[in-house]
């Protein structure tokens, strides 16, 4: 049954990503997923956002954590000031919180995260 459930996640995952990079020039690569802890899955991937991209408010059932690689984003986290980061730069984003990361400057961007969720609920759900 588990394996059922994520295997349904893994392609609404994977099929909400493919309309989400035709509609923003997104790119994001799935890297691995593993079932730990008891109850979760810990996802890791690539985002690759171009000038002037976001992500778009979204939240998590689940921490994220990720290291900007390349060029500078500006990372607004709701309940926190907005946070200038740049190649080498980390962040972690607590459970539930709405988040956006935007593109800033003529460069695009490219991110590594990693997501500790709760493998009964979707990746992440959009907010307004």
């Amino acid at each position: 049954m588990a394996k059922r459930i994520l295997i349904a996640l893994t392609v609404a995952v994977l099929a909400g990503t493919a309309v989400a990079q035709q509609q923003s020039g997104i790119k994001r690569t799935p890297l691995q997923k593993v079932e730990f802890p008891d109850g979760y899955v810990t996802v890791s991937g690539l985002a690759e956002l171009p000038p002037g991209g976001s992500i778009g408010r979204h939240t998590h059932p689940g921490i994220e954590t990720g290291y900007l690689l390349e060029g500078e984003a500006v990372m607004s986290i709701d309940g926190q000031a907005d946070k200038h980061l740049k190649a080498g730069d980390s962040y972690a984003i607590p459970a539930g919180v709405v988040h956006d990361a935007k593109v800033h400057g003529d460069k695009g961007a490219k991110v590594m995260a990693v997501w500790v969720v709760d493998k009964t609920k979707p990746l992440a759900t959009p907010a307004p």
